[in-house]
Order: structure tokens, then sequence, then C-alpha cells
């Protein structure tokens, strides 16, 4: 970024899944973890959108805002409906926000991508544990978490592939 190293930058990353937050009503490690990836995936990419000048960076991460932010409408919206508690967004954003990525002579563009296929690959893993999982109907919304899941697959795919065809363009140094 014009020649001088950030020695770090905030990049929201896949939250771990110890969120360190009691909650009141039904939990639910999948909610909790997939609305946690979410947000993580929507503050950095509007990160990417502020700090990059590259067009395919900020063409992939306002794919980013745009389709993590309606998926996690859709999952919010399913937790609600079970009466399962989704931690609030400002928690979510404080936590990711918190999560530094240290720099050393990684051009942000090329930091932002590495950090893309990392978060995807273990937002897919969860999805797939998820949908793979045997349904428990006892469970508050089991099956229709298991059914978003199982639908949002194939995008998680796709936003892999295309972070990673913008990890080969933009190589670290």
């Amino acid at each position: 970024m014009d020649g001088f190293t950030l020695r770090h930058l905030a990049l929201a990353v896949a939250l771990s899944t110890s969120m360190g937050t009691a909650f009141a009503a039904t939990s639910n490690d999948f909610v909790d973890n997939a609305a946690a990836g979410g947000i993580a995936e929507v503050e950095t990419s509007k990160l990417a959108l502020e700090k990059s000048s590259s067009a395919d960076i900020k063409s992939f991460a306002q794919m980013m805002v745009t389709d993590h932010t309606k998926a996690n409408d859709e999952l919010a919206a399913l937790a609600k409906k079970h009466d399962i508690e989704v931690p609030d967004s400002t928690t979510l954003v404080k936590q990711a926000k918190a999560k530094i990525l240290d720099l050393r002579d990684e051009s942000f563009d090329a930091a932002y991508a590495n950090n893309q296929v990392k978060a995807h690959e273990e937002t897919i893993a969860l999805f797939k544990k998820e949908a793979d999982t045997v349904t428990d109907d006892k469970k508050p919304g089991a099956t229709e978490l298991k059914g978003f899941a199982q639908k949002m697959l194939p995008a998680l795919e796709k936003h892999l592939d295309a972070a990673k065809a913008l990890q080969a363009a933009h190589p670290s140094k």
C-alpha cells in the first residue's frame, strides 16, 4: 500500500468455537459459529472495499458483503423462529475486529485473499458437518438448520474457488 508496511491490520477471521459468551435461551454451536463467520466475512470485506485498489479484490469483496449479509439475515430469521439465541452483531463485530493479522511483508490484497481462502475452508467444513448431521428432532430447528447448511454449501464452494483465484492473482511476497 504505497510503499509503507502495515504492521497490523484488523481483519475479521472466522471466530473460534468458544465465543466466551453465555446465552440465556437455547444455544446452538452451528448457529453461533455460522453467525460469527458470516459477520467476519462482511467486516473483512468492508475493509477490503475501503483499503484495496484492485478491481478483482473489490468485486469479490462486494460479492462477500452481499451474499453473506443475505445468508446472515436468513440464519438470524431461522434462529429467531426456533428461539435459538444468536450473539448480537455488535458483539460479533467487536470480536471480529479484535482478531489481528500481522501482515509483515504481505500486501493488503494478498493478506485478504489468503484470509478468504482460509475462512471459506473453515466455513465449508462447519457447514458440511451440519449438512451431514443426523437430525435430532428434539433440538429446535435441527431439520431446518441442516437444510440451510445444505443450501448454502454450493455458494460457499463458489466463494472458495473465487478466493483461490484471487490468491493466485495476488501472491504473498
